[in-house]
């Protein structure tokens, strides 16, 4: 992996500073141009985005975004996850994704450790409906409780059942209040938010104005069809232009992240 922006920031004519300084072709370059900023650390919740994308906008290939990936995007969805407190998702997705618990890695234990964080990150679903198998292992297995985020007008005995395997959540009356989400989570010490979407839940975060990075994948497909894009949902008031804080690449793949000026 190469990056593209920005420029290497060790000395080119200091071989010894291109020697210590670790690049995105490391796990250990590739979490130092992930890494949270500041913010995080000083308890201010940080929401970033993780989404795939082909080069005509699609977000997914026969129904997942795995058509989408590559071994490159697999690699950045660990980090992602590896520097994570909470991954935030969507019911649709864990369906048709079949989600599992995050899993703690070798590779980030020292470092997760160090910062107070858990061996691995939470799931948190969002679900009005509660129309989710319990049974699966994300419920079963999980490191964390999985955390269900859910509405007043969820049904009352799906509710019970989902707080019998989960840590449930009700933020919002008739539909899921994502502010309400996102200060529930960071209420318990989880300030790096990481969502996967899908594209509804990413649309609802971005439209109430809580996204603040969005980490893109653009794979190097057209995939053409009538997928939907990587955000979906009502407009905000106006749109938002983020700025590019670094560009990788990797066998035609591109890694942009991009974040809300500060």
């Amino acid at each position: 992996m190469r990056r593209l922006l920005p420029a290497d920031p060790a000395d080119p004519a200091d071989p010894a500073a291109h020697a210590t300084t670790p690049g995105p072709d490391t796990l250990e370059g590739l979490a130092a141009v992930y890494a949270y900023p500041a913010e995080a650390d000083r308890g201010r919740p940080w929401l970033r985005a993780n989404m795939v994308a082909s080069l005509d906008g699609a977000a997914r290939v026969d129904g997942h975004s795995e058509g989408l990936s590559g071994a490159a995007d697999k690699r950045v969805f660990g980090v992602l996850r590896g520097l994570s407190d909470v991954v935030l998702v969507g019911a649709e997705t864990v369906r048709s994704e079949g989600y599992r618990p995050a899993r703690a890695r070798e590779a980030f234990a020292a470092d997760r450790a160090a910062r107070g964080q858990a061996p691995a990150p939470a799931i948190a679903v969002v679900s009005r409906s509660l129309d989710l198998d319990l049974s699966t292992p994300l419920f079963t297995e999980p490191l964390l409780p999985t955390v269900v985020i859910t509405a007043e007008s969820a049904p009352a005995a799906a509710r019970r059942a989902a707080a019998e395997v989960a840590d449930l959540v009700v933020a919002g009356e008739e539909r899921v209040d994502m502010a309400a989400a996102v200060r529930a989570l960071a209420d318990r010490g989880w300030t790096r938010l990481l969502t996967e979407g899908g594209p509804r839940l990413l649309g609802q975060l971005a439209s109430a104005g809580l996204l603040d990075e969005l980490c893109l994948t653009l794979a190097p497909l057209l995939a053409v069809g009538d997928a939907p894009r990587i955000l979906h949902g009502p407009e905000p008031a106006a749109a938002e232009r983020f700025r590019l804080c670094s560009l990788l690449e990797e066998d035609g793949f591109l890694f942009a992240r991009y974040a809300r000026p500060v």
